[in-house]
């Protein structure tokens, strides 16, 4: 009798073979086309803080009431949105001009404010924001202190210091309930002095208010703008403050100008002028 000898390899792959899972399915061929699942575009983050979106409860002088600062603004650093086309590259550009008539016209000058349409002027101006990015403003100044301010600018933009925007105010601002929440450089202003009946320095256009929400003005227990009690202690400094001696107290100086912060009471430390008031 003969033994037919199967090899052992043989023998074992076929044990196996019996005891496994079936063998997997064949590859799909290349020419198959394999649906693809729902795709989904994610939902645009909403704004970190919207200016301007919440009236505060009035206070019986008719200010916002004074409240905490939220956490999205204690450390302030929200992106610039550009009205104007931004500056080509990073050197700083200005400009002087008349008070164009579209301009005049979403100012809040008018008839009666103390000074004439023709003795303010239009200026650009770069600037840096806290988002790291070069930015195009504009103010209405007067016109005699035109250039000095455009210098001041100047000076700020070579250091870096940051703006969050600058714009001209218009009458709906003024007229609007407060939110305690802005943080616009300007000048001009048609309005009267906070809390009495003479024209404030803004009137004239002599008058700068530079990041106002990091710079608060400060009489008793009245914070404006009201949602920066953060911004009161000076002692945890914080891009776009103003501190004594620094960039911007000295380029205002430069042109004559006094600061607010070394005033007693109140204390205005976005508050720069010709006028000393």
């Amino acid at each position: 009798m003969h033994r037919v000898l199967v090899p052992a390899a043989v023998l074992l792959g076929g044990v196996l073979a019996g005891c496994s899972n079936p063998p997997p399915a064949p590859p799909i061929p290349s020419s198959t086309t394999v649906p693809a699942g729902p795709t989904t575009t994610p939902a645009p983050k909403p704004p970190v803080w919207t200016v301007g979106a919440s009236p505060l409860p009035l206070r019986p002088d008719g200010f916002g009431e004074v409240l905490p600062t939220p956490p999205e603004l204690v450390n302030r650093a929200l992106p610039t949105v550009d009205h104007l086309p931004p500056p080509a590259g990073d050197r700083y550009a200005a400009s002087v001009a008349p008070l164009p008539t579209d301009v005049l016209a979403r100012s809040t000058w008018q008839p009666s404010c103390p000074v004439t349409a023709g003795e303010l002027r239009y200026l650009t101006m770069s600037f840096w924001g806290f988002d790291g990015h070069a930015h195009t403003g504009e103010m209405i100044v007067n016109a005699r202190v035109a250039d000095g301010v455009t210098n001041v600018f100047g000076n700020l933009f070579d250091a870096r210091f940051p703006l969050e925007e600058m714009r001209v105010v218009t009458p709906a601002e003024l007229a609007a309930a407060p939110t305690g929440d802005g943080n616009n450089t300007t000048a001009f202003v048609c309005r009267s002095a906070v809390g009495q009946r003479r024209w404030s320095a803004h009137a004239y256009g002599l008058a700068i208010d530079v990041n106002p929400f990091c710079n608060p003005y400060i009489r008793g227990d009245l914070v404006l703008p009201e949602l920066a009690s953060s911004y009161v202690d000076r002692v945890n400094a914080r891009p776009g403050m103003i501190q004594p001696g620094d960039v911007v107290v000295h380029s205002f100086a430069d042109i004559g100008w006094s600061w607010g912060g070394d005033w007693t009471t109140p204390v205005d430390f976005q508050h720069f002028s010709e006028t000393g008031n």
